[in-house]
């Protein structure tokens, strides 16, 4: 899966919970959000637009056109984040464990950077509709 293929999914699959996403739809999914979060606070810095606007401990500032992109893209990224903790056959409250500092955040991305579980498993066929070991790495 490319990376407009990733984001596609993301927003096809806005609100699914259930299922499987390889590791390249949640990757590429993150780098998409990574990129457009980056570019939403380079234009409120530029244009300091909004009464919420605000200058942060690390001196970026946070406006309006930062909370709309975050608000628009929490829910798709939880969504593929809990897909992508199925397809390594652990529960999507996984992400929980990333509320413990540092250790937590580890563990999430080891389980993230994981292979899939080969073949179906108890949330779904493969996402990459392969059998056997081209299943098990999902690129």
């Amino acid at each position: 899966m490319g990376f407009v293929e990733a984001i596609q999914a993301g927003f096809n699959n806005y609100t699914n919970f259930s299922g499987r996403a390889t590791r390249p739809e949640y990757w590429w999914w993150f780098l998409f959000s990574w990129i457009v979060s980056i570019v939403a606070q380079i234009l409120d810095g530029a244009t300091r637009l909004g009464p919420v606007g605000t200058q942060t401990a690390a001196g970026t500032f946070v406006g309006i056109i930062t909370i709309i992109v975050g608000l628009a893209l929490i829910i798709p990224s939880w969504a593929v984040l809990v897909r992508r903790l199925h397809d390594t056959n652990r529960s999507g409250w996984w992400w929980l464990i990333g509320i413990i500092p540092l250790i937590g955040w580890i563990v999430l991305i080891v389980f993230l950077a994981s292979p899939g579980t080969p073949g179906p498993n108890r949330y779904g066929p493969s996402p990459t509709g392969l059998l056997g070991q081209g299943a098990a790495t999902g690129w």
